[in-house]
């Protein structure tokens, strides 16, 4: 069985993994010149950075994915970060969150005295929360809806209080507004807003203490050239970079070929690994819809000619209103002035990075997607950001760098991402579960799709659970074929 997967991403990369595992022969179609998506470096006279992901959550899944799909555990080192990380709120206080519950419990007595019963409280049902979303949504693909809309699982799903918004169920836990945004912020890691995104992606930063924050020894770029050694030397696995996929051929209902610049090429079935809305540019006659893009980010990439001891490898720092900044982001589309900002300096914990001496530092600024602000231009705005850096956490920072890139969403839609959202699309109430898109999208027969936009999501390990769930629904879906022929 000849499979095609439209994309060269973590998520078409372990699909791939699994599927030629089973015994299918995949073809990878990369448009660019060379595999792995976003997860690639910024690299620059002996320089090297993270250009997108930078921070590995839920360890034992990641690894345990990688192991099912042929990676050797020897061939990924995980570091854990710690302290995880620091937020330092307008005011000058800073929050600094561990991997230790009793350090974490320490820390709030310190900073925040009233809270540590409602911490603990949080941590418990956490935990219980997790187990439901994990068993429930992670480890399920909803393809039949009626798979989802079960009384046993609304029953579960209400207890994730998905009617409310992050921010509103770490009010439930804590009084203090700084320390709401302490446990709510996180759902930026995949693109959405915490005032507005359902209360099941608190699930993100209970996750971090009660799994840690890990960081991949040399980048989490480095993960690609893993997979693709080990893609390499599968006889039913092939890799064709440079090689954009014009169109999918459907016919009496079911996916048959791709078209590329070298032709139409047959397959038993079809994998979409591009961004999610993009299907509709290779599927012209497939029905639009209308989706809710992720935030943008303007990132900015720097080679240092030292490095910073103190403060830890990942920090944030939050503006004047955070409120403001994400109402910005999200409703009104617009610049902020005081952003709140996030900096990672993997070099403190990892010398590969950069020459000896030297380091790199990324900085991450959440702004709109699917606008025509001309982010890269507007130098004074890059300017206040890099003041506040200098001000708060790496003085004499302009004497250090040597060099600066910065990627904005115009980069992003350029590469191929929905409106310029780093995250896919958004994590909305109604695109999430049942109501995103699935492993097989569509009534279409044989085409298939995995990736961030697609269920169970965004994140790298949850893209890979993603694939795992394509190839066991390829799998299934050709052995009941088989069965009623």
């Amino acid at each position: 069985m000849k499979i095609a997967m439209i994309g060269g991403g973590v998520g078409g990369m372990m699909g791939a993994l699994y599927l030629t595992d089973m015994g299918f022969d995949v073809t990878i179609f990369e448009k660019e010149e060379k595999l792995g998506g976003r997860l690639t470096f910024v690299e620059r006279d002996g320089f090297k950075v993270d250009q997108g992901p930078t921070i590995v959550l839920l360890p034992e899944m990641f690894q345990d994915l990688l192991q099912q799909a042929g990676i050797a555990a020897e061939d990924i080192e995980l570091l854990l970060c710690d302290p995880l990380y620091s937020i330092r709120f307008p005011d000058g206080t800073v929050y600094t969150k561990y991997p230790d519950i009793n350090r974490q419990l320490e820390e709030i007595e310190n900073v925040f005295p009233a809270e540590k019963e409602g911490f603990l409280r949080y941590i418990s049902e956490g935990r219980k929360r997790f187990e439901i979303g994990k068993s429930s949504f992670l480890e399920h693909s909803f393809v039949n809806k009626a798979d989802f809309f079960t009384a046993a699982n609304i029953k579960k799903l209400l207890k994730l209080k998905p009617q409310q918004s992050v921010k509103k169920l770490t009010s439930n836990y804590f009084r203090d507004e700084r320390l709401q945004l302490a446990y709510s912020l996180q759902s930026l890691y995949i693109g959405g807003d915490p005032f507005r995104a359902p209360a099941m992606y608190s699930l993100v930063p209970f996750s971090e203490h009660e799994h840690g924050v890990y960081y991949l020894k040399g980048g989490y770029g480095s993960l690609i050239p893993v997979l693709e050694k080990e893609l390499r030397q599968r006889p039913n696995a092939t890799i064709q970079t440079n090689c954009p996929v014009k169109r999918i051929v459907t016919e009496d209902g079911k996916a048959k070929a791709i078209e590329t610049a070298e032709g139409y090429e047959e397959f038993d079935a079809i994998v979409y690994n591009g961004d999610f809305p993009g299907i509709e540019k290779v599927l012209p006659e497939q029905k639009k819809k209308s989706y809710t893009a992720s935030s943008g980010c303007v990132l900015l990439y720097f080679g240092l000619n030292k490095v910073y001891e103190e403060g830890n490898v990942h920090q944030f720092f939050i503006g004047d209103s955070y409120e403001d900044h994400m109402d910005d982001v999200f409703v009104k589309k617009q610049k902020t002035e005081n952003p709140a900002i996030y900096t990672f300096h993997p070099s403190k914990i990892d010398d590969s990075l950069a020459p000896e001496g030297k380091g790199v530092l990324y900085v991450l600024v959440p702004v709109p997607s699917g606008t025509d602000i001309d982010w890269a231009n507007d130098t004074a705005w890059i300017e206040k950001i890099i003041d506040r850096m200098e001000e708060l956490a790496f003085p004499d920072f302009r004497k250090a760098v040597e060099w600066m890139e910065v990627r904005t969403p115009t980069e992003a839609e350029a590469f191929g991402l929905f409106k310029g959202g780093s995250f896919g699309i958004g994590p909305t109430l109604f695109q999430s579960g049942v109501f995103r898109p699935q492993v097989k999208p569509y009534k279409t027969d044989r085409l298939y799709a995995v990736g961030a936009s697609v269920h169970p999501g965004g994140g790298i390990p949850i893209v890979m659970q993603g694939a795992k769930l394509l190839a066991e629904q390829i799998q299934g879906d050709f052995a009941k074929e088989r069965s009623n022929a």
